[in-house]
């Protein structure tokens, strides 16, 4: 029997096949593996060899995925490992043998990750010139691990955090006014693993692989400056909506009264190696081959999806209209796979994501359309502040929502996806998938 005759039923079936298979290629287990394994007294990572004799190593992270990255640290070096101590988000955790993990909040920080901060310091002040930090990042780093600059506290940092994520900024600038509200993101983690040599592991959830933007690039030089926190400050209108204590901070870094970060040539990165080890490409790219072994026309349209949720929607639901009227870009059955990350610039007071407000907005411009179905969701099993990783629809989503006495455009102005797909039955819920590489959007036509 063809796609087209299983009918919209089918698709929504094989959609969450399709995004299972985006997600086990991106497990970090597997991707550790694939870049580092030991050969007796060396550690080979894509090519760079590190003799392990005389030589302590020391692990530390941050992020969603880095608790699992330290359990195949520990399956590739067991106790050639001196100590380590991690933070993940809260459900996140895992029992190690070498390596402590420490839980805290996500995506505004608290306490605990101050605590998990000054846990990785207190270690990190141990190494010698022939020692090496292998660092796991992933995202959610940032938040994960704060540490507030002289003058500020960690209240004030979480009101920033706060507008920042709901002003509709994108990631490169919350990052940026994040490096330098910081002393350990970007790139003074490095200073402090010197005199040590660093391998940096990156599983990525940034558009590009930025590694100065992956949670705040905590090994990384940094291009930005004081002056761009201010711009980012400026264009979303947040200056007087931030404490006064780190917009001043930001305005004396501007003036050159506070230190920069480091920035390209810092002497602190030359012993400093990177290795991303799994993104957002590589899960579309299996996404896309496990499509194909179900029948459908493929296309991976992109893994740089980036812009306003309710705006981007516009062309998804475009494209899902033209393959049902003209058979193009691909011919149904047919998939298309894009990846990245949308924003949601919050008006309202309802609950909800920018995958599940991405969904809705399709939902409602193919509203009676027969075999169309969007699926979208956040490969780490979250979507914004909710417990969904996203949500499907399809052409009767909209229709069913009004028989039950839901309205879309009233479920859209007032940001309440999350409860408009509750009441259908249409959330997306994975719990914690403990990946993190961005999200995947997928269009189905039967």
């Amino acid at each position: 029997m063809s796609l087209r005759r299983k009918g919209t039923e089918q698709l929504r079936k094989a959609a969450g096949e399709i995004f299972q298979a985006a997600l086990d290629a991106v497990n970090p287990r597997t991707a550790v593996h694939r870049h580092l394994r030991r050969d007796g007294e060396k550690l080979l990572a894509d090519g760079e060899v590190y003799d392990l004799r005389e030589r302590r190593i020391y692990v530390v992270g941050a992020g969603k995925a880095s608790g699992v990255m330290a359990a195949a640290v520990e399956e590739v070096l067991g106790d050639r490992i001196s100590a380590g101590v991690v933070v993940v988000k809260d459900s996140h955790g895992l029992p190690l043998q070498r390596i402590r993990i420490h839980e805290a909040s996500h995506p505004v920080p608290d306490a605990r990750g101050v605590q998990a901060k000054a846990a990785i310091l207190a270690l990190l002040e141990k190494t010698r010139p022939e020692d090496l930090v292998i660092v796991l990042i992933s995202g959610g780093g940032s938040a994960l691990l704060p540490a507030p600059v002289a003058g500020t506290d960690l209240a004030e940092k979480q009101v920033v955090t706060r507008e920042l994520i709901r002003c509709g900024a994108t990631i490169e600038e919350i990052n940026a006014v994040r490096k330098h509200c910081s002393r350990v993101k970007g790139g003074q983690l490095a200073r402090a693993v010197q005199p040590a040599s660093c391998l940096t592991l990156v599983l990525s959830d940034v558009i590009g692989d930025r590694l100065d933007v992956i949670a705040s690039g905590p090994t990384a030089p940094d291009p930005t400056t004081y002056k761009d926190t201010l711009e980012v400050l400026r264009r979303y209108g947040l200056q007087d909506r931030i404490p006064a204590s780190i917009r001043q901070y930001l305005e004396s870094g501007a003036k050159g009264e506070v230190p920069e970060t480091p920035k390209p040539g810092d002497i602190c990165f030359e012993k400093v190696r990177h290795l991303i080890v799994g993104n957002n490409f590589q899960a579309l790219l299996a996404g896309r081959d496990r499509a194909a072994s179900l029948g459908f026309q493929t296309l991976l349209l992109t893994a740089a999806l980036q812009g306003e949720s309710r705006e981007v929607a516009k062309t998804l639901a475009a494209l899902l209209l033209e393959m049902r009227r003209s058979g193009h870009p691909v011919p149904p059955p047919a998939c298309l796979l894009l990846g990245g990350e949308t924003t949601v610039t919050v008006r309202g007071r309802g609950k909800g994501g920018r995958n599940q407000e991405l969904t809705l907005a399709v939902a409602a411009a193919i509203a009676g359309e027969e075999d169309l179905v969007i699926f979208s969701a956040g490969t780490d099993g979250t979507d914004g502040p909710t417990d969904a990783a996203g949500a499907v629809a399809d052409g009767e989503t909209c229709p069913r929502a009004k028989q039950a006495g839901l309205d879309p455009c009233g479920a859209l102005e007032d940001n309440d996806s999350y409860h408009f797909f509750e009441g259908l039955g249409d959330l997306i819920k994975t719990g914690p998938t403990l990946t993190n590489v961005m999200d995947i959007t997928l269009l189905l036509a039967g």
